[in-house]
């Protein structure tokens, strides 16, 4: 089953990805430039040097899944992070997929219920 959602966790890649990797030269990245285990259940993010294409790589039960999109116009803006730090949320990649500028947008802080012991 093809699976992405909020519960997941995602890394973006911070330099421009060679389109041409596909599952083992990409988790190779993974794990040595980004030093994660591709096999934990996150998903990552790649993005090419012209931004008009983005990979993303998933471990899910029983092997790896690669989603790809090409932009037929315009280009992938990627935000802006801190230095070390790759983690961005749902929302976040939701809006670069869709081709929505996250340099400029502040997610507002939500309720949400927490256990309690």
């Amino acid at each position: 089953m093809f699976s992405l959602s909020s519960s997941n966790q995602y890394y973006l890649y911070d330099k421009p990805c060679d389109m041409r990797k596909s599952f083992d030269s990409l988790s190779g990245v993974v794990q040595s430039q980004m030093s994660h285990n591709p096999c934990d259940g996150s998903v990552y993010v790649f993005i090419n040097k012209r931004r008009d294409r983005i990979k993303l790589l998933h471990w899910e039960h029983g092997g790896f899944v690669l989603y790809y999109k090409r932009l037929a116009q315009g280009v992938i803006e990627s935000p802006r992070l801190a230095k070390g730090n790759c983690l961005i949320s749902w929302s976040t990649l939701m809006l670069i997929i869709e081709g929505i500028r996250v340099g400029i947008i502040q997610k507002s802080l939500r309720f949400s219920l927490r256990k309690t012991d």
